[in-house]
Order: structure tokens, then sequence, then C-alpha cells
């Protein structure tokens, strides 16, 4: 475990939070910004010794290439004074497995949330979505506010997939959504897209307004419009520059407010996936080599998941396994070893990817389309994630090598004082050179 001087507090106020958050032109690094009623930012800090917090920021969908469009000026004044990455999703390069794998250390064919929606054969009459709280779904590996809570940390989540759930917990038959037992975060809140970015950043700092005996030392943000955007219109387009001029003003919210507060933190920003542009263009339609007939198709889209009919199954595997244009095809338990993904049983039998940019179809589009997506090999650069870690654990004008986002959780847990996990399929390797001895 790796433990940071009490002296690093205040560098992080001047070198990364201490300047406005809608600011004209950036001031120079490490000047001090005035707090409201006119005292400086540093001597805020030393009146009151907080002890560092650490938060983990998800900006959903935010490709790592992002950050060279001279958008985000907040995002990039973080990355230039920490370290920052173009971090490898888990495959699938999708939400929901990549959220959990952030905050448990774990690929996704381990942790159980293998997509975004996907069936159990334990309980083949039910449907995980992103909606689903019953802890069954949740329960195989423990996520690292869990953890915390259990150690003596208090937690506060606001809007991380899967922190409403009562992690351990049972979901009582004929009773809605009532659960026995479980962990939650001491704070955690529903999400609904409605809240806005501001009402997010403002519910975080508030937590931190408590003293200290009820602060919370760990806490998650999650904005979710660069994603909304990319899918609506492209990674290229006006909308997702837009989203992400408009994440970076909440990011330099955050900022400020920490900086009001004379709290040092230390942050890690991160997106769950990249983004790739589609088009009807670039459709793979199945029934042009598979018959229909003889499988169901469970999901489409940047991969295929399929099972075959009662008594098809040699058919469908004369047709489908193997190499067509634009896609490969494998059983499940044959998926290329580099992916880490086939042994769970959620994942339906077969399995197919599509290069980078093209969709699975069942058959030809009836109606042209166009707007991005992501579920790519997670090797794709345009799956790439955005990572930045930025306070007093960390040196500044630190660029490292790219890495896998199942090393997250070891770096949270060397920044909030927990040991290193066991069994866990990530480590804090990439990041030691960031730290600040």
């Amino acid at each position: 475990m790796i433990r940071f001087p009490l002296a690093a507090f205040a560098l992080s106020l001047l070198a990364g939070c201490a300047y406005p958050y809608t600011p004209p032109a950036l001031p120079p690094v490490g000047a001090a910004t005035p707090a409201p009623g006119g005292v400086p930012v540093a001597a805020a800090a030393t009146s009151d010794a907080r002890a560092p917090v650490t938060i983990l920021v998800s900006i959903d969908g935010f490709r790592a290439d992002y950050l060279t469009r001279g958008l985000s000026p907040n995002l990039s004044r973080l990355a230039s004074q920490g370290a920052s990455a173009a971090m490898r999703p888990s495959f699938p390069s999708k939400t929901f497995p990549n959220h959990w794998t952030l905050v448990t250390g774990v690929v996704p064919d381990r942790h159980g949330i293998v997509a975004n929606g996907f069936t159990d054969p334990a309980r083949p009459d039910e449907r995980f979505t992103m909606a689903s709280d019953d802890p069954y779904w949740w329960n195989a590996v423990e996520p690292i506010w869990v953890t915390a809570e259990k150690a003596g940390i208090p937690t506060a989540t606001m809007f991380w997939p899967g922190s409403n759930v009562a992690w351990g917990g049972t979901e009582q038959t004929g009773a809605h959504h009532a659960v026995t037992g479980g962990t939650r975060p001491r704070d955690w809140q529903q999400f609904n897209q409605s809240v806005s970015d501001r009402q997010r950043v403002d519910a975080t700092i508030d937590w931190l307004r408590r003293p200290a005996t009820t602060r919370p030392r760990f806490l998650t943000l999650y904005f979710d419009e660069v994603d909304t955007a990319g899918h609506e219109a492209g990674p290229d387009s006006p909308e997702v520059n837009a989203a992400i001029g408009a994440v970076d003003q909440s990011i330099g919210r955050l900022l400020a407010g920490l900086a009001e507060l004379g709290q040092p933190a230390n942050l890690v920003v991160v997106a769950d996936h990249g983004m790739a542009a589609i088009s009807s263009d670039r459709v793979v339609p199945l029934d042009r080599f598979a018959n229909p007939a003889d499988y169901v198709l469970v999901e489409d889209g940047p991969y295929a998941t399929l099972r075959a009919e009662p008594g098809h199954e040699a058919a469908l595997e004369h047709d489908l396994l193997g190499h067509h244009d634009h896609i490969d095809c494998w059983r499940r338990e044959a998926m290329p070893a580099r992916f880490h993904y086939g042994r769970n049983p959620r994942i339906p039998p077969y399995f197919c990817l599509a290069d980078a940019g093209w969709t699975i179809k069942a058959k030809p589009p009836e109606k042209p389309f166009a707007g991005g997506t992501h579920g790519y090999d997670n090797a794709d650069p345009s799956m790439a994630a955005l990572f930045i870690a930025n306070g007093p654990a960390f040196r500044p004008g630190v660029r490292l090598a790219p890495f896998d986002n199942v090393d997250v959780a070891p770096l949270l847990r060397d920044l909030i004082g927990l040991p290193q996990g066991q069994g866990l399929d990530g480590n804090d390797l990439p990041f030691r050179r960031a730290f600040r001895r």
C-alpha cells in the first residue's frame, strides 16, 4: 500500500483545483484562485487541514483523443498537471460491463455484468437491463465502495452504475424491490438523466461540506452527455464537440467547489469506452449467410449474440462460424483469449464481432441511419477511453503507456488506503512512476 505525505495536500489545490470553472482564459499554472469573500484558496486550505478525498469521475463515452480537440481546458489542465493515458476498456466495450470493471478490478467474464442486457440460464424468464438492481445480477464480485464501507471508510456515489444495489443482499420473493441484507455506499443517488450536471456536481460538493467525522473519503460522479451525443450524431459531430465543452465546464465547477472548500482531492477521471461512427452504408445482414430459421438473435449492433434453435446447431455452425466480410463469428468458448470473454454462462452460445464502424443486423436496414456506437474490439483505437489522475498523490506531466481498465480499482485502493485485493485481474503497476513519493 502506498501512502502520501500530508505536506502534499495543498499541491492539489495549486496544481489541479486552483482555477475558475468558466474562465475566459486559464490562469498561470500555480496561481491561487480567490475563494468567495476574497480569501485565497491556499489560505483556506491551511485554515482547515482537510484530509484528501478520492473522487472517481466517469465521463461516459469520452474517447481518449477527444482530449486533443482543444475544447476541454479544465480536463487538459488536469492532464498536464497530473498523469494521463489512453486506457483500454474491457471487452465488450459497453457501458455497464466497463463501469463494473472499473470499480471491481476484474473483467466482465468474471464479474457477471457481461453486457448492457442479458439473461442467465439459472433465471431464463428474467432479463438484466440497465435498470436492474436485484443483487442477484451483481453479487459475483465486491465493488470498491463496499470494501471501503466494510473498512470504515465512508463513501458517496453520484449515479455510478450498480451503486444503487444492496451488494451481497437477496431480493425477497413477492416483495417489490425489498432486499434482505447487503451493503450500499453510505450515500447514493438513483440514476435520473434529467438531473443536470450542475445538480450532480453541487450534490457532490455538498457531501464534502460535512464535518470530518461524516465526510465521505471516496466519491464517484457520473456524466452521460458525451456518450448520448456520440450515439445520436457520431463522434466527429458538432454535437459531440458541444458536449465535450459542456462536461468540461462541469469539471471546472467541481474544481471550483473543491477550491472553495479548501478540499484536497485525488481526482481519477475515466471513460468507460470510446465511440465509432456508424452508418447504414456499413451493415452486415446476418440473413445473407445464415438461415434465420436456425437461430434466435439475442443482440445485434457492433456485435451479435445468437442461440441455435433446438436441433439446428450443426446447420448454424456450418454457415455462421469463421470469417465473413467485416465480421468474425465464434462459439462462445472459442473466442480469442485476448478478449478474456466467453466462459460466463450469461454469454449466449454464439458471438459475432464486427469491424469497428460496421453494424450487424438481422437483415438489411429499411431506413438510412448514421450516428455512433461502441462495443467493438477493445484494442481498436476508436474504443480507447480517457484516463486522467490529478492530485496530491500524483506527479505532474506524466504520460502513461496505454493500460487495461482492470488496473483502475487497484489504483483506487492505494488512494483510499485499502490493501491490494486478492484475485483481481489488474494491479497498480501502470501508475507507480506517476506517484508522488
